[in-house]
């Protein structure tokens, strides 16, 4: 393949991490346990800020909450994630095909549906611990966008879900190789890493450790941040080849964001009890 003048170029990692005798433990496994590593790291740190501590001093959260919310959570992504792909994404392909939504590591999965799965997972979580669903939501919410940014290294790493074509001249425009062209192209990975990833935590954190917001604030909060910053994030990434471009110019990913964004606006604005009041 020919490059028709000097630029980035994807440096096509091995996806194999580490290899002990016939195991092999790809970079994207690698990624999902930083993912969960840096959730239990950031949840006990989110039980000292103000609006948790306080119910923390009266025994109503504790470490064995975070450590039940981690088992429901990683079944919520993976179930969700999985389930969600196959419908948003490939509904046809799976209908005549059912047996293959088992097979997880043919790969496939949306962020969308995982985030269905989790809160689903932490609905269960929350009715059977008595806890109010919003509050479980709100205490989830400023500890995953860690763990969307170590996703989008996996996917960087990986060399999939790459950019739409940019300008040659654009200083950190990459050939994917993997795309099959010499196409300079956005490296849209690095622009999730840092939107939904980075930034997004900065600002859930900041938020998070006020206790004057209503219940559900910041959870609406995340779906509102998440989804604009995907939705424009999307502008730069290519398409899924057997999708393309929807109603409107927008992609399948730009759709699901808005109805995380409406239902977001309603979480943020509706009226509510100061945080923590409606606490059994």
């Amino acid at each position: 393949m020919l490059y028709s003048a000097p630029m980035l170029i994807h440096p096509q990692f091995d996806p194999v991490a580490l290899s002990l005798g016939p195991v092999s433990i790809h970079w994207y496994g690698v990624t999902y346990l930083a993912a969960f590593m840096l959730f239990l790291f950031l949840a006990h740190r989110r039980l000292r800020q103000p609006p948790f501590a306080a119910l923390a001093q009266q025994g109503l959260w504790g470490d064995k909450d975070i450590d039940d919310l981690m088992t429901y959570g990683v079944l919520g992504v993976v179930l969700g994630g999985r389930i969600g792909y196959c419908l948003f994404y490939k509904p046809g392909y799976y209908a005549a095909h059912p047996l293959e939504v088992l097979y997880l590591w043919q790969g496939g999965m949306s962020f969308h549906g995982g985030m269905l799965g989790v809160i689903a997972a932490l609905a269960l979580y929350g009715w059977q611990r008595g806890k109010p669903w919003l509050q479980v939501t709100d205490f989830v919410a400023p500890c995953v966008p860690t763990g969307l940014a170590a996703g989008r290294v996996g996917n960087f790493i990986n060399g999939e879900l790459w950019g739409r074509a940019a300008d040659p001249s654009l200083p950190w425009a990459m050939v994917f190789p993997q795309s099959g062209s010499a196409l300079a192209r956005h490296p849209s990975q690095v622009y999730q890493f840092l939107l939904e990833g980075l930034l997004l935590f900065a600002l859930l954190w900041w938020q998070g450790g006020r206790a004057h917001r209503h219940t559900g604030f910041i959870s609406g909060l995340f779906l509102i941040g998440y989804g604009l910053t995907r939705f424009i994030a999307e502008y730069f990434r290519e398409p899924d080849a057997h999708l393309g471009l929807l109603a409107l110019g927008l992609s399948m990913g730009q759709w699901l964001c808005v109805p995380m964004v409406v239902v977001g606006l309603f979480l943020v604005r509706r009226p509510g009890k100061e945080w923590g009041s409606d606490s059994n």
